[in-house]
């Protein structure tokens, strides 16, 4: 067996935006691994940087520099001019706040030897979930359980040919566009496997309530804007989890004002009966039936009893955030105001702004 049966070349590419604080150490840590570095090609997509990202790229002769400068930044744009400037079998994508783990390419890899597979995927584990509620949240649901799985997130090893077939990722969506391409690479016939190896360490660096329903806002709209663009195929891809997010989050506000209405109009007996009934119904709406599955989160997620309560308040509170993300990703469709990134204040490490 030939040494490139062994180390099939792979482009890394690493896509970033005013990534200053964080590439250097992304970049050093794909050269430090185990997997040959002269099978490894590095490229850095840049998506407009202001700040010292390309100048750090340029000091590693090992990465070649593509310097993007579009008006509305997004993450498939970066990942699309990276993987298509190179030409290698394997494509491993990464985001410019992550480290890539030492054993992840030859651990991953071996995995595609199988040709069935489209995308590995492995653990992407939070540097410090100590730090917040938030952090630990993250790095609880960036994971899933090791086997055949129907989505990966930004860090994933991709064959060539599945991008190629697939067309890569959509160059115009603000969030979901990972899970998107993964729909299209399984819907043609390849598998996506979720490995039993740590993939990457991140810094999600969300401290604040408000970076936090930000980013919930933006998972919303980004379910909804890829569950418009699978739909008209007649996939079910995210048709549940869209539809949970509007009877919940939807149910819990309709309720709730309903119930606000009636003290105000009827401030009687019966009408604080009814305001009562109305309150009752949208908690139930949004607090069950994840409030009450707490001893099946301890089980299936490896969590102490005060863990697995605030993982469930969690999962039935960003409801609300994301249903306010839908219902903008449908207004800017009536109004062809769609979501889009503020090119000027992009910067790793912090939440990315929206408009």
């Amino acid at each position: 067996m030939s040494l490139n049966e062994i180390y099939p070349e792979i482009d890394c590419i690493v896509i970033g935006v005013n990534c200053e604080k964080t590439l250097e150490r992304c970049i050093r840590s794909i050269l430090s691994g185990t997997y040959p570095e002269e099978h490894i090609h590095i490229f850095y997509s840049d998506g407009g940087s202001s700040d010292r990202s390309v100048a750090i790229a340029h000091r590693f002769s090992q990465v070649n520099v593509i310097e993007l400068n579009p008006e509305y930044p997004t993450p498939g744009l970066g990942r699309n001019a990276g993987w298509k400037a190179g030409r290698s079998p394997f494509v491993q994508f990464l985001d410019s706040d992550t480290i890539l783990d030492d054993e992840w390419l030859s651990s991953a890899v071996a995995w595609m030897k199988n040709s069935a597979v489209g995308a590995v995927r492995g653990y992407r584990r939070e540097m410090h979930p100590e730090r917040s509620f938030f952090n630990w949240i993250g790095d609880m649901e960036w994971n899933t359980a090791p086997g055949e799985c129907d989505s990966f997130g930004g860090d994933v090893l991709i064959r060539r040919t599945a991008l190629e077939a697939s067309g890569g990722y959509d160059e115009v969506l603000v969030g979901g566009e990972d899970p998107e391409l993964s729909w299209r690479i399984c819907s043609n016939g390849l598998k996506i496997l979720m490995i039993d190896a740590l993939m990457t360490s991140h810094d999600l660096a969300m401290l604040k309530t408000s970076q936090y329903l930000r980013r919930s806002f933006r998972s919303g709209y980004g379910f909804a804007a890829v569950r418009d663009r699978v739909s008209r195929s007649g996939s079910s891809f995210w048709k549940a989890d869209q539809r949970r997010i509007i009877v919940k989050g939807g149910g819990f506000i309709f309720f709730s004002i309903a119930g606000i209405s009636i003290l105000v109009f009827q401030p009687n007996y019966p009408g604080f009966t009814c305001s009562i009934l109305s309150f009752v119904t949208a908690s139930a709406l949004l607090l069950s039936p994840r409030l009450f599955k707490v001893e099946k989160f301890m089980l299936e997620n490896k969590l102490t009893r005060s863990e697995a309560k605030k993982y469930a308040w969690h999962c039935s509170l960003v409801v609300i955030p994301q249903l306010f993300g839908i219902l903008r990703f449908y207004s800017g469709r009536i109004l062809n105001k769609p979501l889009k990134n503020k090119h000027n204040t992009l910067k790793t490490g912090i939440s990315i702004p929206i408009s």
